[in-house]
């Protein structure tokens, strides 16, 4: 039963505080899409006729190839681990899951090492074929092939991840159908699994692709021409604002236009089977099979994260010595406290607007709470351009205000503060925070408000002392699912971090930009370890996400 109470009379303060936190967090947003009330003809026509098109192109062909990359490997491992017997099936369950610990960029670095001209691949070729540097064609790594090679090689996991509960889910009747009608078992995964599991697999590709159009580090080193590197050379290289702010814009564009096709292929794809879960019958593979299933299993997890992890370690082995210094240590302390008080915020907002949906379902909250949330979805990029042009605004306001009243200026308040930078994490990042909390909400029944209501406690009472003891776990994932992902973005800590205050990833990209790649192997391994920590917990909490698995009617 929804709790409807009125807005006077029980915490109609919390619909208010709703209301005025999405329209604070959705300003950045607001920003951008506001630009293009005002456009610059005179910027876009430079655009256009000179890096515009190169932009695009780029953009499409990255996000075609990605998006292709990862539905294969990812629709196809994911239908392997579930429904086929072959050795090592099990523990490719939690192994294919291992890439997501790496950001695209620290893949990126390390392949660029292994692959170069001067990089071991490389030096043993010659050495074994008797081979002169230029003499031969090896495929180049800094390319857009090989953006899009480790781009796939990393955010393939989405669509593993929700394919493989999308197959969990599926109802055993339907395969044995499949079966009775003589279907073979790769019949049954093109004619049947994959067209009921059609939404899960979109919206997976859908994640990857936003990773995609959000990632900065890879497309920067290898000089692909993308909008994201587009924006950040326009505002920092040269110092053109309203031309970033324009780019900023279309890329916004490209997200929306993805929201909506995701939406697009979900709704309408609504497949009902049987509500009767039984134990999934495993396809048993003759020999030649499942050795293919195994080498089809196998080369993500190698390339995606077993060869990255061993040049990492074998740079970080020579430099860890020199490069574990007060440096290093100062980028990991700036990165733990920003990720550990973007959580804390981003966890604290979240719970107040779940719950103050939960106190009032109206249309009018429910949207506000969507529309905070759409951050996630935003490239860090856009968010950090949308974020820094109203701050700066504010800071020139209140620094003329105060010239003309003290003749004192107070120079960057928000813009170029710390406040700023978390400012653009929250937004980011809080769909994470959100979607935990209200699944956690949504478990305790309103029966328990209506209790503590009769018994005299106020709405804020009620959440302090009825629905948070209930609810900390969750709150504890969701912060830290926030706190990882702050570690490992790069593009809105670039534009917004202040002067001289570098994270872990600052200091890798900027290591990587001087070719000092085995310098940012330590660095690297960090931001990895620390992402390892949620994979793991979600290969477990997927493996028991079988429906009837713990009542034993499987």
């Amino acid at each position: 039963m929804p709790l409807r109470w009125h807005w006077g009379r029980v915490g109609g303060g919390w619909a208010v505080l709703a209301l005025g936190l999405a329209l604070v967090l959705a300003l950045p947003i607001l920003t951008i899409l506001g630009s293009f009330l005002f456009p610059a003809w005179d910027v876009w026509a430079h655009l256009l006729s000179t890096v515009m098109p190169t932009y695009l192109r780029n953009t499409l062909l990255l996000m075609l190839g990605v998006g292709l990359g990862v539905a294969v490997i990812g629709v196809g491992t994911a239908w392997l681990v579930t429904l086929c017997q072959f050795p090592g099936a099990r523990a490719f369950e939690i192994l294919l899951l291992l890439p997501l610990a790496f950001p695209a960029y620290v893949v990126a670095y390390a392949y660029t090492g292994l692959l170069d001209s001067a990089g071991p691949v490389q030096s043993l070729l010659r050495a074994g074929l008797g081979l002169e540097l230029g003499s031969y064609w090896f495929p180049p790594i800094r390319s857009l092939g090989g953006a899009i090679a480790v781009m796939v090689l990393v955010l393939y996991p989405y669509v593993y991840l929700l394919a493989r509960a999308a197959f969990l889910e599926q109802s055993v009747c339907v395969l044995e159908a499949g079966r009775s009608l003589g279907q073979t078992p790769f019949g049954c995964f093109r004619r049947l699994a994959v067209p009921l599991a059609r939404p899960a697999i979109a919206g997976g590709v859908a994640l990857a692709l936003m990773e995609t159009l959000n990632d900065f580090g890879t497309v920067q080193y290898f000089a692909v021409d993308t909008l994201t590197a587009g924006i950040y050379r326009t505002w920092l290289g040269m110092n053109e604002p309203a031309a970033a702010t324009q780019l900023a814009g279309l890329l916004l564009l490209f997200v929306i236009g993805l929201m909506a096709l995701e939406r697009q292929g979900r709704s309408g794809s609504t497949r009902h089977t049987s509500l009767r879960y039984r134990h999934l019958p495993r396809f048993q593979l003759s020999p030649r099979k499942a050795a293919l299933a195994m080498i089809a299993c196998l080369l993500p997890c190698l390339l995606g994260f077993i060869v990255p992890l061993l040049m990492l370690l074998a740079w970080a082995f020579d430099t860890a010595p020199a490069m574990v210094n007060a440096a290093f240590w100062d980028a990991a302390e700036h990165s733990l406290l920003l990720a550990v008080i973007a959580a804390g915020v981003a966890v604290s907002l979240a719970l107040t607007l779940a719950y103050a949906r939960r106190l009032h379902p109206t249309w009018l909250v429910r949207g506000a709470t969507r529309s905070a949330s759409l951050g996630y979805a935003v490239p860090g990029l856009v968010i950090a351009v949308g974020v820094i042009i109203p701050l700066a605004a504010i800071d020139t306001a209140v620094d003329g205000a105060s010239r003309r009243l003290f003749g004192v200026s107070t120079g960057l308040i928000l813009s170029g503060t710390l406040i700023a930078l978390l400012f653009a994490y929250v937004i980011r990042f809080l769909a994470i925070a959100l979607n935990a909390v209200e699944s956690a909400l949504g478990k305790v029944t309103p029966q328990m408000d209506f209790a503590a209501r009769s018994l005299g406690r106020s709405a804020g009472e009620t959440l302090w002392s009825v629905h948070l003891p209930i609810i900390r776990p969750s709150l504890l994932a969701a912060a830290l699912l926030v706190f990882v992902d702050v570690m490992k973005e790069l593009p809105a800590t670039l534009i917004l971090r202040p002067f001289n205050f570098d994270t872990l990833a600052v200091l890798v990209f900027a290591m990587a930009g001087d070719e000092r790649l085995a310098d940012a192997a330590p660095a690297s391994l960090a931001i990895m370890l620390v992402g390892l920590l949620p994979v793991l917990l979600l290969a477990r909490a997927l493996a028991r996400s079988r429906p009837g698995t713990s009542s034993g009617q499987e």
